[in-house]
């Protein structure tokens, strides 16, 4: 014979849940704390000091509405912004700024260059410029062409970790050159014919080249910019990090 089956059957205790996590006694930063990072400080700092002279003795050699409209100066002055507070946040062992940003300046950088001794100082190029710039206004193209952009790059292999910027980023950094675009074909329209540098660029000169072939050029140059910032991407996902010494 086998037992009854009782009428009441007494209540299970309940299954118990995943544990709650305690709040912790300590700041995750007193367990890990951040590296203050006084030499890259000072090395952004004197990049950005750089950057902004060569601005400085561009502003100063001509039309200062004329020189801000190029690129490169506007590039420029997003980079020292830029350097400045990545600057202040290496001193200060800070959160850096988000790769979105700095990969932005470095990429505008990067590709004022390149335009500028592949196109308009390349005799090769049919867009090359034939006057010459000397004095102050040499010394200012070779500090925001050549000087400030090898020391971005410098700064971005030798002391910043790999594999922060993402492939996602590249569509959004494309906005600027767009904007730039836009910018400087209104004010073409807006100036008046024959004031001079009314198009910043040869390649942008609707007067010469006309729409048509303006807007092919610029698509070229925005395939060969989006080319450019996925390559800085796919470097910066193989190469070693710098600071893994130090860390």
């Amino acid at each position: 014979m086998t037992a009854p089956i009782p009428r009441d059957i007494p209540d299970l205790p309940a299954v118990p849940g995943p544990p709650a996590f305690l709040p912790a006694p300590v700041p995750a930063t007193a367990v890990l704390p951040r590296v203050r990072r006084p030499a890259t400080a000072v090395f952004r700092l004197l990049t950005a000091l750089l950057a902004i002279t060569g601005v400085a003795l561009e502003l100063s050699t001509g039309s200062a509405p004329r020189a801000l409209s190029y690129f490169t100066l506007q590039s420029t002055i997003i980079l020292a912004a830029v350097l400045a507070l990545s600057a202040r946040s290496a001193w200060t062992a800070r959160r850096p700024l988000p790769p979105a940003v700095t990969g932005a300046a470095l990429l505008y950088t990067v590709t004022a260059a390149l335009a500028h001794h592949a196109l308009l100082t390349n005799p090769a190029s049919p867009f090359a410029v034939t006057s010459t710039p000397t004095g102050w206004h040499a010394l200012a193209g070779h500090l925001l062409h050549t000087a400030v952009p090898l020391a971005v790059v410098a700064d971005w292999l030798l002391l910043t970790p790999p594999g922060r910027l993402r492939l996602r980023h590249t569509a959004a950094w494309l906005a600027y050159p767009l904007a730039y675009l836009a910018f400087s074909l209104t004010r073409g329209e807006l100036l008046h014919p024959g004031t001079p540098a009314r198009y910043p660029y040869p390649f942008l000169d609707v007067d010469t080249h006309g729409y048509r072939s303006v807007l092919g050029n610029a698509l070229l140059l925005g395939l060969a910019v989006h080319a450019v910032a996925a390559l800085l991407v796919a470097v910066d996902r193989v190469r070693p990090n710098p600071l893994r010494r130090l860390l």
